[in-house]
C-alpha cells in the first residue's frame, strides 16, 4: 500500500486542519491555577503586615497588570471590520434558525455591516477547498469552528441576501457543548462574532474523483468538498463525488433515497452511466424531491446538487435506526472499477463526522506541540489498503 500522504490536500503537511472541540479566544501567558499547578503568587503567613511584606504587594501588581492586558487581547479581537477575515471577529446578526431535526437546526447569519469585499473572501475559500470559521462564545471566551453551507438552488437566501454576505450553517445542539447550546439560545436578531476563513482542507486542482464519508453534521465539509470540486466543471472535465451520510436519527436525512440502493461490484462510477434512467430523469426526481415539504433540509441541499451537476454526484444513505451502517463492502464498491488512466491524476477519501466516527473509519488524529494533525492512517480505511486513494481527516 502506498504510504499516507497528509500533504496531498493540505498547503503545509504539518498544517492542523481539523477542528479542535473548543479553542481558547484569547491564550493565557500561564495555565491557571489548580492542583497539579498552584499558583505562583506567595501566600503571606498570618503575621504578615502590607508594609512588611512586598512579595505580595509585587504579586498583586502582577495580577492586576495580567488581567489588564488579557483584557485588552480580547477586545482587540473584536473589530469593527464589515469584513470577515482571520486576525479579528467580525459582527455577523443570526437571521434565522430552522429546525432540520430535533437536535439540529440550520443557521442564517448576515454581515452586521454589509460589504461587498465579503463576496470575494468566501469565493476565495470555495475555490480552495472545504474551509471553516470560529464562533465566539463571548461569556466564555471559548470559540468553535464551524463549516458554512454552499449556496445551491434548494437555498432560502434571496439574491440580496446573498450579495450582503450571509452565511449558512448545519449545528447540532450538543447537550454538553458549550459554543452550540449558546447559539441555540440566543434570539433571532443577536449580534454574532465570527473570525475566519480557516482552510481546513485545499483540494488539489488536478482532483476529479472524491469519495466523501460523513457522519452526523459531517455532511457540512461535504456539501463544501462537492461545491469545490464541481465548480470546476467544464466542457472537457466533469469531477465526481459520491458521498455515504451515516445519520442517527431519521430526521436528519428525512426524504433521502440512496442512488445505491443494491450496489454492484462493478463500482458507482460506472453505475452512473450504466442506470436505464436518463440524466434528465434524474434531474426531475431530484426537482421533486425538493419540492417536498417533508424532506429534511439537508437532503434538498443534496438533491440541488444533483440537480445542478447531473451524473456528477451521488449519495447513499445510513441509518441506526434501521441498523444500516456503513461498512467494508460499501467503501470498496464505491470505489471499484475506478478509471485509472493518467486523466485521474488525483483521487481522495474526505472522512468527517464526531471524533469517534473519524477514528473509528481512518484512525483517530493527533495533537502535538498545539495543533492537530492528521496521525497514521488506520481503521477501516487502512484496512481496506485502497490504492491509489489519498485520505484526509476533517
Amino acid at each position: 500500500m502506498k504510504p499516507h500522504t497528509p500533504s496531498l490536500c493540505c498547503r503545509g503537511s504539518l498544517r492542523a486542519v481539523a477542528r479542535p472541540r473548543y479553542a481558547s479566544i484569547a491564550a493565557s501567558p500561564s495555565p491557571p491555577p489548580s492542583a497539579s499547578n498552584p499558583s505562583p503568587i506567595p501566600t503571606p503567613s498570618p503575621k504578615s503586615s502590607p508594609g512588611s511584606n512586598p512579595r505580595r504587594w509585587l504579586g498583586i501588581i502582577f495580577v492586576g497588570v495580567s488581567a489588564a492586558a488579557a483584557g485588552a487581547y480580547i477586545r482587540s479581537q473584536s473589530s469593527d471590520s464589515a469584513t470577515l477575515n482571520p486576525d479579528t471577529f467580525t459582527k455577523y446578526s443570526l437571521v434565522s434558525r430552522e429546525p432540520v431535526s430535533a437536535t439540529s437546526s440550520l443557521f442564517t447569519l448576515r454581515p452586521r455591516k454589509p460589504s461587498g469585499d465579503n463576496y470575494d473572501v468566501y469565493e476565495e475559500a470555495w475555490r480552495v477547498g472545504v474551509w471553516s470559521v470560529m464562533f465566539k462564545q463571548p461569556q466564555l471566551q471559548i470559540g468553535r469552528d464551524y463549516t458554512p453551507l454552499p449556496t445551491t438552488a434548494a437555498t432560502s437566501l434571496s439574491v440580496d441576501d446573498e450579495n450582503e454576505g450571509c452565511l449558512r450553517f448545519f449545528i447540532r445542539k450538543d447537550p454538553f457543548g458549550e459554543v452550540s447550546r449558546y447559539l441555540h439560545s440566543i434570539d433571532v436578531g443577536a449580534d454574532v462574532e465570527l473570525r475566519g476563513p480557516k482552510i481546513e482542507c485545499a483540494i488539489p486542482s488536478e482532483t476529479d474523483d472524491i469519495l466523501f464519508i460523513a457522519g452526523g453534521t459531517g455532511i457540512a465539509p461535504a456539501l463544501q468538498a462537492g461545491y469545490s470540486l464541481l465548480s470546476r466543471t467544464n466542457s472537457e472535465r466533469r469531477p465526481r463525488i459520491h458521498i455515504l451520510w451515516a445519520n442517527r436519527l431519521k430526521d436528519d436525512c428525512a426524504g433521502g433515497q440512496s442512488d445505491s440502493a443494491k450496489p454492484q461490484p462493478r463500482g458507482w462510477f460506472s453505475g452512473w452511466f450504466g442506470s436505464s434512467k436518463t440524466l434528465e430523469s434524474k434531474k426531475q426526481d431530484a426537482v421533486a424531491v425538493m419540492e417536498d415539504k417533508h424532506t429534511s433540509l439537508i437532503v434538498r441541499e443534496l438533491e440541488a446538487l444533483k440537480s445542478q451537476y447531473p451524473g456528477q454526484v451521488t449519495v447513499d444513505y445510513y441509518l441506526d435506526e434501521e441498523n444500516t451502517f456503513i461498512g467494508k463492502k460499501d467503501i470498496m464498491n464505491s470505489i471499484q472499477s475506478t478509471p485509472t488512466d493518467s486523466s485521474r491524476k488525483s483521487k481522495l477519501i474526505l472522512v468527517s463526522g464526531p471524533e469517534g466516527f473519524i477514528s473509528y473509519m481512518a484512525g483517530p488524529k493527533l495533537w502535538a506541540q498545539g495543533q492537530e494533525l492528521q496521525g497514521p492512517l488506520k481503521g477501516v480505511i487502512r484496512e481496506l489498503d485502497l490504492k491509489e486513494w489519498g485520505v484526509w481527516k476533517l
